[in-house]
């Protein structure tokens, strides 16, 4: 499996400020988005401070001078190594991957996870599995099994699922973040989302108590990046808060009696990412053995 995204340079491993399509989709008007369309909201994402897009249209991306993920859903064995290839050929650079829907046997698990590996392998490629509910990684216990069966996976990790389809708050979190360490340190892609224990998607401050625990799972894993990385490695940080059509985003009557979204998704995705950044200095405080770079 090819085990990180690179750029082809020889800067430092870094972080990389990307956002998903989906936070972008149905904001209502009163959001401070960029209030445009095509390549002209593709520059205005870009001076936001992004560097890369997933599920935005690869063409676009190019022209705006943007980096390009795509993702894909399977549920069927067999069709790993068609999807791959075509969002090869369709210009993204990286994918995500939701797998299963969480009724797998380990061999059909194992099927799949050979199915990931050797399409990214073979198209040259990163394809990161996505750490989902209703997947094969929707719980906490059978994902570390699969790792210590496949230690070359590689994840997407959208921790926010487990944070709240596991109520990780409920018992040790200290105790279930160790449990969780083999995952934190093959995770190399991220869908940024904040959760409580009973909300998977919802508004925060960055010094609300439930922050600190995706900060915590966040820098675990840049630190197992950071710690098996090289020159050229980017560790794209995705902000994916997604829409009330989609049932993430919370909606509360307003003082009009209209549903209204309880936070700026743009804004919040902003935060977020900055954040992250946050964390991935704190990563780099961490890590033990100094970086070789440019060796």
């Amino acid at each position: 499996m090819i085990e990180n995204l690179n750029d082809g340079s020889q800067r430092a491993p870094r972080l990389r400020r990307d956002i998903n399509w989906g936070t972008l989709l149905e904001l209502p008007l009163w959001s401070s988005v960029p209030k445009a369309e095509g390549l002209e909201l593709m520059l205005a994402i870009k001076e936001a401070g992004y560097e890369g897009v997933q599920g935005g249209k690869p063409e676009l991306c190019r022209e705006a001078g943007l980096a390009s993920t795509g993702s894909f859903r399977t549920s069927e064995p067999g069709v790993v190594d068609t999807l791959v290839k075509d969002r090869k050929e369709k210009g993204y650079e990286a994918l995500s991957t939701h797998v299963g829907w969480g009724m797998e046997s380990d061999a059909l698990i194992d099927a799949y996870v050979n199915e990931v590996l050797a399409a990214s392998q073979k198209y040259n490629i990163p394809v990161f599995i996505e750490t989902h509910r209703a997947t094969m990684c929707q719980d906490i216990w059978r994902t570390v099994e699969m790792v210590n069966r496949h230690p070359e996976i590689r994840f997407n990790g959208d921790f926010s699922h487990w944070y709240t389809g596991l109520e990780m708050p409920y018992g040790s979190i200290d105790e279930k973040l160790n449990f969780l360490e083999p995952v934190f340190q093959r995770t190399r892609f991220f869908h940024g989302r904040i959760g409580d224990s009973c909300n998977i998607q919802t508004s925060f401050k960055e010094d609300e108590e439930n922050v600190a625990t995706f900060k915590e799972m966040w820098t675990r894993s840049m630190v197992g990046f950071l710690t098996q990385s090289k020159p050229g490695d980017v560790l794209p940080f995705n902000p994916e808060l997604l829409p009330p059509s989609m049932s993430y985003a919370r909606t509360f009557l307003d003082h009009r009696g209209e549903m209204r979204e309880e936070c700026d998704r743009w804004e919040q995705a902003l935060l977020m990412s900055d954040i992250a950044e946050g964390c991935f200095e704190e990563a780099l405080k961490r890590v033990e053995e100094p970086l070789l770079i440019n060796r």
